[in-house]
């Protein structure tokens, strides 16, 4: 549970706090979630300056998720 829950917690580490009515209340639905898998690859290194220097200001891992999507959408 975070700082700003009212529940208590227990002194036990090996607890999770309990959670009340409260907290349920407070929580926030995540619209359009799609769960991410962790990977490595092996990219070479220009490969990865180009996604870099693409991505800009942008989320880098974001930027290259997008580019696989559209990559993935053009191929048949």
């Amino acid at each position: 549970m975070n700082r700003n829950s009212i529940s208590q917690t227990s002194d036990d580490f090996d607890e999770y706090p309990e959670i009340s009515q409260s907290d349920l209340n407070r929580a926030v639905k995540r619209r359009n979630f799609v769960a991410k898998q962790n990977v490595n690859l092996a990219l070479d290194a220009d490969i990865v300056s180009w996604l870099k220097r693409k991505a800009g200001e942008v989320d880098y891992q974001a930027f290259v998720n997008s580019t696989l999507r559209e990559a993935m959408t053009r191929t048949v």
